[in-house]
């Protein structure tokens, strides 16, 4: 009996997929299918997969030509798959050809003529466009014009600004000042904010308002009630409201927190997370204080994050330690906030004008997970023991910071009018309480 063997991810299975799965069957008497699990599509950077694992499978196993159906999770598993299911020959499309001859010394490589004019890719950003505009005063922005184009059917519409300085120059051309918002909004099926947090409410509210969906940099609001408010008018109006969080979406950081949770390190007693950066206040002028964000607006929802995640939001007691700038009422350049749990504490610390190690360490009654300086864009992290010779090392691929990685889910959201935003709605409204807090006084020791 002579086995054939392919692999794909059969994403919006079409007629495409189909054929080549017929020419594959006919090369010999036993069809193997690979279908690809949605890890391993991500760590390659096959990111705008629609239908998960399950799906693909029973759709390749509905058209009845597969024989056998395995799923493919590793780098050089095709390899082992090869070996282990005595496979004579390898198929795969011609738009592959010459990247599987390495293959070649295991059984016979056949690159098959792909049907033309159909492919996942073109259904995904015909049938499911959204235009996507910008909003605010950051460089970020230009990284968000950057990982579009990694997304399939995303189109960036335009951008509104009060200050244009920090956009590229491309991205300059097609500015268009904030007092001309309701534009923009018009153009646009969804939008990205990240004005400064006190400007959140209006920009969102008007966006909802519009029947536009909604990313923002988190924190969305400043304030409890407008929070609460807006996640009616988000009902109401059958949009997504995002927190845009986007080291939520990094591999390696969902992972480590999947390990936590497991029991990896025993019972999670401590979370110390530290984000910090040298912003030269002194250096800046009336225009830029405008626009920049204070310690804890800027860094407070991603090191609140790993600590809300892993021990929830119902803490017993909690202390703000701040440090504000000369002259200024709750612009803080240092912050620290100490937390204590039933059977747990945490600790966070964040500065715009105070840089130290920025490191994650998770400990536990087992052992302990270290996530090296900038923990929030790691592609590495490390589960540590006593005994040394049991501690393991965990690398995963970083591509665009997680923001390619949270447009994909941010779209897909829109597409199926389901959440699946990684910062469920209990952790966002815990980042708004916290700044309000701040913000108020509470809890809050000024040094």
């Amino acid at each position: 009996m002579k086995k054939v063997i392919t692999y794909g991810t059969y994403d919006l299975l079409h007629y495409g997929h189909i054929r080549l799965l017929e020419r594959a069957k006919a090369l010999g008497d036993y069809l193997i299918v690979g279908v690809t699990a949605d890890g391993f599509d991500m760590a390659r950077g096959k990111l705008n997969v629609e239908q998960s694992l399950i799906e693909r499978i029973e759709a390749v196993r509905a058209t009845g030509i597969a024989d056998e159906i395995i799923v493919e999770e590793y780098e050089g598993q095709k390899i082992d798959d090869i070996r282990r299911c005595g496979v004579d020959i390898f198929a795969i499309g011609s738009d592959w050809k010459g990247k599987f001859d390495y293959l070649k010394e295991f059984c016979q490589v056949v690159y098959l003529d792909r049907t033309e004019g159909i492919s996942s890719t073109d259904l995904r950003s015909k049938e499911h466009s959204v235009r996507l505009g910008l909003v605010g005063e950051s460089p970020i922005l230009n990284k968000f014009v950057r990982e579009s184009k990694y997304v399939n059917g995303l189109t960036i519409s335009g951008v509104c600004s009060e200050n244009s300085r920090l956009l590229s120059d491309s991205l300059k051309a097609q500015c268009l000042p904030m007092d001309r918002y309701e534009e923009l909004l018009s153009n646009s099926d969804a939008v990205y904010i990240i004005s400064n947090p006190r400007c959140h409410y209006e920009h969102i509210r008007k966006a909802l308002e519009k029947g536009c969906h909604v990313m923002c940099e988190s924190p969305i609001v400043i304030n409890p009630e407008q929070l609460s408010e807006l996640r009616q008018l988000a009902k109401a109006h059958n949009c997504q409201l995002f927190d845009s969080l986007k080291t939520a979406y990094a591999m390696a950081y969902s992972r480590l927190v999947l390990l936590a949770k497991s029991g990896a390190i025993g019972q999670v007693m401590s979370v110390d997370a530290t984000c910090t950066s040298m912003t030269n206040l002194e250096m800046s002028d009336d225009r830029d204080m405008k626009y920049l964000w204070n310690s804890i607006g800027a860094w407070g929802p991603t090191a609140l994050l790993p600590i809300f995640q892993l021990l929830g939001t119902n803490y017993n007691s909690k202390m703000i330690t701040t440090h504000l700038m000369e002259g200024t009422s709750d612009f803080d350049t240092f912050t620290k906030i100490a937390f204590v749990y039933p059977h747990a504490v945490a600790s966070l610390k964040v500065g715009q004008g105070v840089k130290s190690e920025g490191e994650l360490v998770i400990s536990g009654t087992k052992g302990y997970i270290y996530v090296p300086a900038p923990w929030w864009k790691t592609d590495y992290f490390e589960v540590r023991y006593e005994n040394p010779a049991d501690n393991r090392r965990y690398f995963y691929q970083l591509d665009g910071e997680g923001i390619r990685y949270m447009l994909v889910v941010f779209k897909r959201a829109i597409q199926t009018g389901t959440a699946t935003t990684y910062v469920d709605e209990q952790a966002s409204a815990a980042f708004v309480d916290i700044i309000s807090d701040f913000y108020n006084k509470k809890d809050t020791i000024t040094i």
